[in-house]
């Protein structure tokens, strides 16, 4: 099977690896790819805004299925242009993609069909959005309604946090990603996201992940795209799994096929666990970054055929197989991430950190300046290791970490902190 894998981060580099496994495999294009996915695959210059120029390549390269990684293609609507000339695509439609492209889309489809979520209301002006989130009070949380690179969303401990987040939203913090606003009740809990792949009528469960949002450890400073995550989650047993599939992915799928705009792809649901059960916190249409680099790891099963299965519309008979083993990935960024992450800084060291046992490193951020690899991004290097539990697996990737030589880069020290404290 020839198969273009869309996206340049570290979610793409860990399909590409895993991909590159796949005894189906016959030819795998990475567009733009990175220097790590050019180790394994054909990295290919192509515009991927451009859908035609894409149609035009796969058709060149007799390319059998796209897979489309990021999420903002799949909310253009790259999947529809594709699939409407005739070329197999592994990821949402347009309409279906609003799960994540639009919060308040996500918050009136829980609404509708009775999915447990956090209370809520929509605001498309200051005045409105700061006199609501004064009458509820603090803590509470405010939500930037599009895309906006996993940095649009405000814990508001205090009314004046409140107020200054709604004040972004509107003033262009966001770009158009603000132009609304979702305001929630804030709920007590604990998060982990879930990942199941759909076919437009079934869900095949996958398996759980906890990320870690704040750039500082412990939990503090900004949100982030993600500073390392671990997998699987010790809060997500099988008796939460069932009850998560019943309450809360069942019904949307269900509610999605009812909408006119069934859900094909991957659904990765970011919940909190609450003393009442899980609520919904929001859907992705796409793997999770840094998520999809600590399950990749754990999957034994052939990940072609589940995602050619899922672009075809029938996984049925389909199953996902995984290991015991923990995994955990540490991001290292650039430093100013997230507000400005500085580029240039030369990395070494990676096929030192990457030949030690049961780990491996995924580029994000990177590029190649002649013989260098620099950094070109925020979030840069991924260091993921397996493990026999969170903590062997947490020591081997920060063990990694000091062997990679970039001194202005910089990491989180308490990636799987939640975890280790259970296994105490």
């Amino acid at each position: 099977m020839r198969v273009l894998l869309i996206g340049g981060g570290g979610r793409e580099h860990a399909l590409a690896w895993k991909l590159a496994t796949s005894p189906a495999l016959t030819a795998l294009i990475c567009a733009p790819g990175n220097p790590g996915t050019e180790e394994i695959a054909t990295n290919a210059v192509i515009d991927v805004a451009d859908h035609r120029a894409v149609i035009d390549f796969c058709r060149l390269q007799s390319v059998d299925l796209v897979i489309i990684g990021p999420e903002a293609p799949l909310v253009a609507g790259h999947g529809d242009d594709l699939r409407a000339a005739g070329i197999s695509v592994f990821g949402p439609s347009a309409a279906a993609a609003q799960l994540e492209g639009s919060k308040g889309f996500t918050k009136d489809l829980c609404a509708r069909f009775s999915i447990p979520t956090a209370a809520y209301q929509r605001f498309n002006n200051a005045p409105k959005a700061k006199m609501y989130a004064r009458a509820q009070g603090a803590p509470i949380v405010i939500k930037a309604d599009g895309l906006a690179a996993g940095k649009g969303v405000t814990v508001a401990m205090t009314t004046e946090e409140a107020m200054a987040a709604i004040d972004d939203c509107f003033e262009g913090a966001f770009g158009d990603a603000g132009a609304e606003l979702v305001i929630e009740e804030f709920l007590e809990g604990e998060e982990v996201s879930f990942f199941c792949l759909c076919d437009g009528k079934t869900a095949l469960p996958l398996t759980s992940a906890q990320d870690h949002k704040r750039v500082g450890d412990r939990d503090t400073g900004p949100n982030t795209g993600g500073m390392g995550a671990y997998s699987p989650a010790p809060i997500f047993d099988e008796a939460m799994q069932r009850r998560v599939m019943a309450e809360i992915i069942e019904p949307t799928l269900a509610g999605m096929a009812e909408m006119g705009c069934p859900f094909t792809g991957v659904l990765y649901a970011g919940l909190m666990v609450t003393a009442e059960g899980p609520k919904l916190i929001e859907y992705n249409v796409r793997f999770g970054d840094p998520e999809c680099q600590v399950l990749m790891p754990r999957l034994t099963s052939d990940l072609l055929p589940l995602l050619k299965a899922a672009a075809d519309g029938d996984l049925s008979g389909m199953d996902a197989q995984w290991t015991d083993k923990a995994a955990l990935t540490v991001v290292m960024c650039a430093p100013g991430y997230p507000e400005r992450p500085e580029k240039g800084s030369v990395i070494g060291g990676l096929g030192k950190a990457a030949s030690m046992d049961a780990v491996l490193v995924f580029h994000a951020g990177t590029a190649r300046k002649g013989a260098d690899l620099i950094a070109n991004g925020g979030r840069v290097l991924n260091v993921t290791a397996l493990g026999n539990s969170v903590r062997e697996a947490q020591a081997r990737a920060y063990q990694a970490v000091a062997a990679i030589d970039w001194p202005e880069g910089f990491c989180r020290s308490d990636i799987g902190w939640r975890a280790l404290e259970r296994e105490e």
